[in-house]
């Protein structure tokens, strides 16, 4: 009789909890997505309302492709897509830095569409208003995308799986 040897089974790792199994972290980055947005409409509303003529093309470019990102992110955040937290904090945190960079400093490139003694491209309170919300919003994005992120991880290594008190809403 012959003996076969088996490997020894791996392990078992509880797989990390989504984000959204915990309803604080689902709220909070649920809430920011939706500031987020808002902000966002907002200051692309300005921009509409000064013409994309006072952009450069790479200003008018850069942002076409970023509001893409920003959109898809929003919309992974309502539709509970796992990786939602990641991209979030991914999108967020970058995106208040670069729109502080190109709107809130002096002139400093072809990327700068400066608010700062800005001359004849529709600059108004309204302007700083927009852009400024919108830094807002992309920080409390991005900072709420690393909170479920932190959430979720803590949430695995208890071994946490979601139940009637952390449930989704």
């Amino acid at each position: 009789m012959s003996e076969t040897l088996m490997a020894a089974p791996a392990p078992h790792r509880p797989a990390p909890s989504p984000w959204f199994a915990d309803r604080r972290a689902a709220q909070l980055l649920s809430y920011a997505a939706a500031f987020y947005a808002v902000a966002w409409a907002l200051h692309t509303g300005d921009h509409v309302r000064r013409g994309v003529g006072v952009l450069t093309v790479e200003v008018s470019t850069l942002g076409s492709i970023v509001a893409i990102a920003q959109l898809l992110v929003v919309a992974a955040v309502f539709l509970r897509w796992r990786w939602a937290a990641l991209a979030a904090a991914l999108i967020g945190l970058p995106d208040a830095v670069g729109i502080a960079a190109v709107h809130l400093l002096p002139h400093w490139s072809a990327f700068s569409d400066a608010f700062p003694g800005a001359q004849r491209t529709g600059v108004t309170a309204f302007s700083w208003f927009a852009a400024v919300l919108e830094v807002v919003g992309a920080l409390l994005f991005g900072m709420a995308g690393i909170y479920a992120l932190r959430v979720a991880t803590r949430r695995g290594r208890e071994g946490d799986t979601a139940g009637p008190a952390n449930a989704p809403s």
